[in-house]
């Protein structure tokens, strides 16, 4: 069946160019959504009367959703055909693009944000695998080249896209733009990929494993996001929620240790290489996306920027690790990519190094030049710690240690992103009493009122002022911890054997 199904596999001619186009243009939407949202944050909350921490749960929601969902996804393939799962995935992602573009309160869109995500999960390694099927394995490389450039401009892109229609339009119409796209892919994947469906059959899917999995997640990602609000675990709330996902996090690892057919192969973590790679990678992924989120809020909230430019100077990142990668894919064959990983990380450490000293009077350049330099350590990052941790697992294991490295990579990203906003606002709090401690008020009151200020006006002004600087504060602190963490991570790095097979082209995702 197998041999039937590779047979049939290549398509040729303009067929085959629609049809890798429509799985680019898929892969690119997917990845876009990840990053568009960063920045219209300030304008979401804005208009739905929520402050902009709570307004980060529109990110964590769904990179949540899409972690939960990627571990499905062999099962979904197996179980009601690839091509099908990719066309019902995008038919749902473009559904519940208008519901996000649609929703009037928080509630409504991180519910839709959810079910996006739980779409979108799967469309990104089902566009690889179907790719991998229409292509002439001589082809496969410069597909796969291009595929990986989608994932990589996207998230350029994404900032510049969402500031920039957030600022021209409004912010709905950041998921409304996924409308034509989601349409032209499902009606392209329906006319164009038919003759490479796969077999399907009836499989078993771990109901208990999966439903243990979403307990636990659910109750530790509503609890970061609620604990600052509640009063973390002076509330019972929050108490509940702990309990719930420490036990439920502790049945689950039982669990899944001795299913036969878990829904998360955690077996694989019985390898040093895999378990350090991943560990290092958790981390180092959480701090990094939890700055991408975090500088776009400070930009706009306290530094006076537009959505559009806040956008421009975050998506210098990308620019570079453009740049770069081809460069680190040649040096990842000649050189030890433990000694590439932890140059990458420390590289992030450094750039995050730079932000400590930013200011309220930073200018563009100041702000933007970290973000370009940034992008350079990325592929370090990225590239190689990929070929140590799948390198270091049994070949047949391959596929459920990529499915575990996204799963953990996404869910370290939501998870980092709410510790970090929780951090940044209780930060700028402290900074704020202990400037205002400080404060000269009575000299500074008495100076605005010789310049005609009348007392409101100073009070706004000074205000004003204290706010700006704390959140200065805030912000540098912040980065002054992510480069520690960076630091942690590239360390432990070298604990991990160097790897002793290649890894197949493809299997990272």
């Amino acid at each position: 069946m197998n041999g039937k199904a590779e047979a049939m596999a290549p398509l040729t001619g303009f067929r085959l160019i629609l049809a890798g186009a429509v799985l680019a243009l898929t892969n690119f939407m997917v990845v876009l959504d990840t990053t568009i949202a960063n920045v219209s944050v300030p304008h979401i909350a804005g208009s739905l009367g929520i402050s902009a921490s709570q307004g980060t749960w529109i990110i964590t929601s769904y990179a949540v959703a899409e972690a939960v969902c990627v571990p499905l996804t062999g099962w979904l393939a197996g179980r009601f055909g690839t091509v099908r799962t990719f066309t019902f995935g995008m038919i749902g992602f473009g559904v519940f693009s208008v519901l996000c573009g649609m929703s009037t309160t928080l509630g409504m869109l991180v519910a839709c944000r959810i079910g996006q995500g739980l779409c979108g999960g799967p469309l990104m390694p089902l566009s690889q695998t179907l790719l991998m099927r229409i292509f002439k394995p001589e082809q496969r490389a410069q597909a796969m080249g291009v595929w990986a450039m989608t994932t990589v401009v996207a998230p350029i892109l994404g900032p510049i896209l969402g500031g920039t229609i957030s600022d021209s339009w409004s912010w709905h119409w950041i998921f409304f733009i996924n409308i034509p796209v989601a349409a032209i892919c499902a009606f392209g994947a329906m006319h164009l990929l038919r003759s490479v469906e796969t077999p399907t059959e009836k499989l078993r899917v771990d109901r208990i494993g999966l439903m243990l999995m979403l307990l636990w997640i659910a109750a530790l990602q509503i609890l970061l996001d609620l604990g600052r609000e509640h009063d973390w675990f002076n509330d019972p709330l929050i108490v509940s929620l702990g309990v719930i996902a420490a036990i439920g996090f502790a049945v689950f690892l039982a669990w899944e240790v001795t299913e036969g057919e878990p829904i998360v192969d955690l077996r694989v973590f019985r390898h040093r290489g895999f378990t350090v790679a991943v560990t290092s990678l958790s981390f180092a992924f959480a701090t990094f996306f939890a700055s991408a989120v975090i500088i776009p809020q400070w930009l706009q909230t306290s530094m006076g920027y537009t959505a559009t430019y806040a956008g421009y100077a975050t998506a210098f990142t990308g620019v570079a690790a453009v740049i770069m990668s081809p460069i680190v894919a040649k040096l990842s064959t000649k050189v030890d990519p433990r000694a590439l990983v932890c140059f990458g990380i420390l590289w992030l450490g450094m750039t995050s190094l730079l932000r400590v000293h930013w200011s309220s009077q930073a200018d563009f350049w100041t702000l933007a030049f970290p973000q370009l330099l940034q992008g350079v350590g990325m592929p370090f990052f990225f590239i190689p710690l990929t070929t140590l941790a799948l390198g270091a697992v049994e070949p047949h294991e391959t596929a459920s240690a990529a499915g575990v490295m996204s799963f953990m990579r996404t869910m370290a990203g939501a998870i980092g992103t709410s510790i970090s906003a929780t951090m940044w606002d209780d930060g700028a709090r402290v900074a704020r009493s202990e400037i205002v401690s400080r404060l000269n008020t009575q000299g500074t009151v008495d100076a605005m009122t010789a310049q005609g200020f009348s007392l409101d006006q100073i009070r706004s002004v000074m205000a004003q002022l204290v706010d700006k600087e704390a959140f200065a504060l805030a912000t540098n602190h912040i980065f002054l911890i992510s480069a520690f963490i960076f630091a942690g991570a590239a360390m432990i790095i070298w604990l991990t054997p160097r790897p002793t097979r290649a890894v197949a082209m493809g299997a990272a995702h």
